[in-house]
């Protein structure tokens, strides 16, 4: 590929990425509007059912990039609006793990499946072509989240 076909496709990919960003915020700010939620509270959720069980609100803090402290309201914020419960661990009775309350965190996948379809936009590519958007998955959310802590440091003006 010429130099000038490369650099057409990656303004092009500038742009198509901007574009890919701004419509997945709008739709997340869409299924958080119909849940009742705040977008960020939509993405947390979202985090605690790929746990796979309870968490702490410092890990809660770890996902979402956010203090212990904003983390503490985002769980209120969850719990009031019913989809998580907080629990004393059992191992550790000095700790509180927060966890989706089922009912509500299949109410939530429903919501997905109800949207579902997007998987279906890779039903025309081979297992190479899908591997390669996988993997392009991970090191995107790998960036973001680097980026978003230097963001949080202040190391960008």
């Amino acid at each position: 590929m010429s130099g000038n076909a490369r650099s057409r496709l990656l303004a092009e990919l500038s742009v198509v990425a901007r574009r890919y960003i701004a419509s997945y915020a709008l739709f997340n700010q869409a299924v958080a509007d119909h849940l009742g939620l705040h977008p960020t509270d939509l993405q947390c959720l979202s985090l605690l059912t790929l746990e796979g069980g309870p968490v702490t609100t410092g890990r809660v803090a770890e996902l979402t990039g956010l203090t212990t402290g904003s983390a503490t309201r985002l769980v209120d914020r969850l719990e009031r609006a019913g989809y998580v419960e907080r629990r004393r661990d059992e191992e550790d009775r000095r700790r509180v793990l927060v966890a989706p309350v089922p009912e509500r965190a299949a109410e939530f996948e429903r919501v997905w499946e109800r949207l579902g379809g997007w998987l279906a936009l890779f039903d025309d590519l081979d297992d190479e072509q899908l591997a390669l958007f996988v993997e392009h998955m991970r090191r995107t959310t790998e960036f973001a989240t680097r980026q978003a802590a230097r963001l949080r440091a202040g190391e960008v003006p």
